[in-house]
């Protein structure tokens, strides 16, 4: 089996695959679609619809050299004509794959997933830095202010709000 082939298995396994029409138009409609790759013998029927989810997702649309049933066994059904990947890493790594066969059919493709590959990776990284300094954040509690220390080095007493002062609190003559 072709190493292309062996990343549509992987992504499968991790849940980052859509196969079939319908699943594929989902994932396209909400935008988690990274690159749609339709069958080699594909219908023209097939190829339309695709190409109305790829723009409808803003994901690109690759004819790949394999047949349904290739791309049906690497996917675990018996048939299909329609993937989907919803990793950017993965969508790149295929596509890569592709332009290493057939640079002039799907080297564009490719450089331009690669790009999107590394902007995702590079949001990643800053979103779990910042998750980390959160949780530091987190490790030092908050303590109050220690007492102001007066003449004799000792704290002084802090007897709240209103005690011992003109405004009020003290004692009520009646």
């Amino acid at each position: 089996m072709d190493n292309a082939l062996h990343l549509i298995g992987l992504a499968r396994r991790g849940g980052r695959l859509e196969a079939g029409e319908e699943p594929v138009g989902a994932a396209a409609r909400a935008g988690h679609a990274r690159l749609l790759v339709l069958a080699a013998d594909a219908a023209g029927n097939t190829l339309r619809r695709a190409d109305h989810f790829a723009q409808a997702g803003r994901a690109p649309l690759v004819q790949c050299p394999y047949t349904k049933t290739e791309l049906g066994l690497a996917a675990g059904r018996g048939s299909c004509a329609m993937l989907a990947f919803t990793d950017a890493g993965l969508a790149a790594a295929f596509a890569g794959r592709l332009a290493a066969r057939n640079e002039a059919a799907y080297g564009e493709t490719a450089r331009l997933l690669a790009h999107r590959a590394r902007r995702v990776l590079a949001r990643q990284r800053e979103q779990r830095r910042h998750e980390k300094q959160l949780q530091r954040a987190k490790a030092h509690p908050w303590a109050p202010p220690r007492a102001a220390a007066g003449r004799s080095g000792k704290p002084k007493p802090n007897h709240g709000p209103g005690k011992g002062t003109k405004r009020g609190g003290g004692r009520q003559v009646t």
